[in-house]
């Protein structure tokens, strides 16, 4: 029997978990970027040697590469993009020559991923990112004051919002402004005018807009994936449904399975994350991995806790709304039938025990991740023994 390939997100040699600490928590391979390079810039030859050498000297290796950041200009359809897409074309190249050939993406306009708390205390006094509708709708409406924004939210959301917004200081406003506009650790954070700006574009480029322009960006870079055996993996939207306006394409089942089908060469591929699908009310894990399991060359495993209207936070690995059994003997089967392992990492964790006191990034202290990674560890382990009898 085949075991998946146990791997770990480190955001390079200023992450605050060291891969020391890596490799004590028993992962073998790393899901890495090049934070310092801008958007839209090629990733040279030099840099990516450099981190493939850091991560090798340390006896492991650089698996996946999370993310190559898909430039505005590409996402938007600007006249432009076809410069960007070149660059991209080219950081693709550069990380096949090293024998980089995962890649993660996504196709969320603007904000890469979307919380409202950093640090919800759970009952055991560990710490959880947090999403929630009422924090969102004062952030839309009071601080961003996007236009028409009331009309996207019920009404008893509203309601609350607007009572919860009277009670809040400037201090805690500006911390939800800073949480919901936060950036990916190394990179610069949104502003709200640029987020206004960018919610006027979308609105004209619309849904179908936007699945137009992933399938140009898709069919661009086919032939170089294709030469250089690079596996490409989107990353489902977080969360998974259209909030401040902008649209969201891959959320569900029907999203997911539309662009593998209209793309359809292998090297076109999906990074199943069970937090972000499993945070959509809607969503069968279990059914949506059955239909794309032949495209799902990279593995998120996380689990999310939802209440009544659609909050949720990012439980225990085991715990919450997504069946973990389910979807790890779904993987584990899967996993048979490939040549090489499919990767996988725990993403997120709890700041718990002594990452409490300690900076780290959001949802990427040690300790959570460790916890996770064993939980899983021993959760596939199980299931293959007892398949194997």
């Amino acid at each position: 029997m085949q075991f998946l390939e146990q791997t770990w997100r480190w955001y390079g040699p200023n992450d605050s978990v060291s891969l020391q600490d890596v490799k004590q928590a028993g992962a073998t391979g790393i899901v890495s970027a090049l934070h310092h390079i801008a958007h839209g810039e090629v990733w040279p030859l030099e840099d990516i040697k450099e981190r493939k050498r850091i991560i090798e000297e340390a006896g492991l290796t650089w698996s996946v590469v999370e993310s190559v950041p898909v430039h505005e200009a590409i996402k938007t359809g600007a006249p432009n993009r076809d410069e960007y897409l070149e660059r991209y074309k080219q950081s693709l190249k550069n990380l096949a020559s090293c024998g980089i050939k995962t890649v993660c993406y996504n196709f969320m306009p603007v904000l890469d991923w979307t919380r409202t708390q950093l640090d919800l205390t759970m009952k055991d006094g560990s710490k959880a990112l947090y999403f929630d509708w009422i924090d969102l709708a004062i952030f839309d409406i009071y601080i961003l004051k996007r236009q028409d924004a009331k009309n996207d939210y019920p009404t008893n959301v509203q309601e609350d919002a607007e009572n919860k917004f009277q009670s809040l200081d400037q201090n805690a406003l500006s911390e939800l402004e800073r949480v919901v506009l936060m950036g990916i650790p190394g990179e610069s954070d949104i502003t709200l005018d640029s987020l206004q700006n960018s919610i006027s574009v979308y609105s004209e480029i619309g849904f179908d807009g936007l699945r137009k322009n992933l399938l140009y960006f898709l069919n661009s870079i086919a032939e170089v994936c294709e030469e250089n055996g690079v596996l490409m993996t989107i990353h489902p939207d977080d969360p998974p449904y259209p909030i401040l306006g902008l649209p969201r394409i891959v959320s569900n089942a029907e999203d997911l399975n539309y662009i593998i089908t209209e793309q359809s060469k292998e090297f076109n591929g999906i990074c199943f994350c069970t937090g972000s699908l499993g945070a959509g009310p809607k969503n069968d894990l279990p059914a949506i991995f059955d239909l794309v399991k032949h495209r799902v060359n990279f593995v998120h495993l996380r689990n999310v806790k939802r209440d009544a209207i659609g909050s949720f936070y990012e439980a225990d690995h085991l715990d919450g709304d997504v069946d973990m059994f389910k979807v790890m003997e779904a993987l584990v089967a899967e996993n048979q039938k490939r040549k090489q392992p499919i990767p996988f990492r725990p993403d997120h964790g709890h700041q718990m025990l002594d990452d409490l006191n300690k900076v780290t990034n959001p949802g990427y202290s040690a300790i959570g991740r460790l916890r996770g990674l064993a939980e899983l560890r021993g959760l596939e382990l199980g299931i293959i023994r007892s398949n194997s009898k």
